[in-house]
């Protein structure tokens, strides 16, 4: 139980670290006039494309027609702003990763699940070469970890990819069961614990009256540089090349092995490549619990790796193979931008407490969603025995739970920013 405890904390410190980057990325894209001009010229092939050549995308994505979303319109492109645009509120409001509905979010409105895996790991690619936000502020990156490190991930991720697309060509039925499973027992995990975090945290505000604008961006303690026991076994272990780091953290600085880095890269690597996520989440319980990398390092190193784990992912085991849906990329890109800002500026007229709450509510409701989807897809490959009706009314149900909560987040976080647009611009005083 310990455990499972020490491991949601981390991955939850991780998706907020995460979600701080992804705030400097979206900062450093709007504040730039030449970045903007660039980011309009990326959205004009979407929107074209969306508008002129619905009916014909779905055979040119690929250049297999199987490799496209089950349907294609221009409603579609803009419901991929709306759904970046609600992955960057919980980002930028609840300051922890929101990339994590976005898979789910998008199987939700038709997309095959390797197309929502390969298309998210773009996007995040594509936001990150954009921001070209290498992490500096929230860590220092160590280049001798960051870079063995990669060598794992980069195995893994490729690893991820093989087997996403070797399922996917065995039956495109069986890629999508096993996408729903991977994503139903992480939105568990995270989601159960956001929650049991939340009920802790707000009991604990109930007794010291915390005050409001206390966000997630600040929450959670520092591990520092402490170190529990399984580090020190690991890094006693002197097994050449040795890795330093934290050398200007701890006397003398620690070491470890090369071999538990690349094999930590690689689980990290093969988290991303199957799920189209930065596999920064659990990058962050790696270092500090199993490796015994202190905070600050971990904060930068991770940054570090997600931009080269997704980008190699995103480019050699997707795009390449018609993986990639760009019009999708691109809207989901541009409604992230503008989500992420309107979040974090409600964040200094909200209670800290009431977004964690919310952020254990947007997860949970990514779990029922593909929790209720997968008896349908679990029945169409013959594992288990159900009805076309039950299944279609399951995987209905988890689609209309899943966006009825992320639309009534998204639309109080909206209207609270409007509600104090006079307060966030200084002409009042938030009572």
């Amino acid at each position: 139980m310990k455990f499972l405890n020490q491991l949601g904390r981390f991955m939850m410190l991780g998706a907020r670290y995460h979600a701080q980057w992804e705030l400097d990325v979206s900062n450093r894209i709007l504040g730039d006039r030449r970045r903007l001009f660039v980011l309009l010229l990326l959205m004009v092939p979407a929107v074209v494309g969306g508008i002129a050549f619905a009916d014909d995308l779905p055979d040119m994505l690929g250049g297999k027609s199987s490799y496209s979303p089950a349907f294609y319109s221009t409603t579609i492109f803009l419901a991929s702003i709306g759904i970046g645009l609600m992955a960057g509120l919980i980002t930028g409001c609840i300051g922890a990763g929101g990339g994590f509905i976005i898979a789910p979010a998008l199987m939700s409105a038709g997309i095959k699940g390797i197309l929502a895996v390969g298309t998210d790991l773009f996007h995040i690619f594509a936001k990150a070469i954009m921001g070209s936000v290498i992490h500096r502020k929230l860590g220092n990156v160590s280049v001798p970890l960051a870079v063995v490190f990669l060598i794992g991930a980069v195995i893994g991720a490729t690893l991820g990819g093989v087997i996403n697309r070797g399922l996917y060509e065995l039956n495109p039925v069986i890629s999508d069961a096993f996408i729903t499973t991977i994503y139903s027992v992480m939105l568990g995990f995270l989601g159960f614990y956001a929650l049991f975090d939340f009920l802790k945290a707000r009991g604990a505000a109930k007794k010291t009256d915390a005050p409001k604008g206390t966000t997630a961006h600040h929450g959670g303690k520092s591990e520092g540089t402490e170190m529990g026991g399984l580090p020190r076994k690991l890094q006693a272990v002197k097994l050449p090349p040795m890795v330093r780091f934290d050398l200007d953290l701890v006397p003398g600085g620690r070491g470890i092995s090369w071999v538990f880095l690349v094999a930590s890269g690689a689980l990290v690597g093969l988290a991303a490549g199957i799920m189209g996520v930065g596999g920064g989440f659990l990058t962050f319980p790696i270092f500090v619990y199993v490796l015994g990398v202190s905070s600050m390092t971990t904060v930068g190193t991770d940054i570090f790796q997600i931009i080269f784990t997704a980008g190699w992912a995103a480019v050699s085991q997707y795009a390449i193979y018609g993986f990639i849906f760009y019009t999708l990329a691109m809207g989901m890109l541009l409604g992230s931008l503008l989500g992420i800002q309107l979040g974090a500026m409600a964040t200094k007229v909200v209670p800290g407490i009431t977004i964690r709450g919310f952020y254990a509510m947007a997860v949970l409701a990514g779990f029922v969603n593909r929790v209720f989807a997968l008896p349908s897809k679990l029945s169409d490959v013959g594992l288990i025995p159900l009805s076309k009706e039950a299944g279609s009314f399951l995987e209905s149900l988890g689609i209309y739970a899943f966006f009825i909560v992320i639309t009534i987040f998204s639309v109080w976080v909206i209207g609270t920013f409007l509600k104090n647009i006079p307060t966030l611009l200084g002409r009042g005083v938030k009572k």
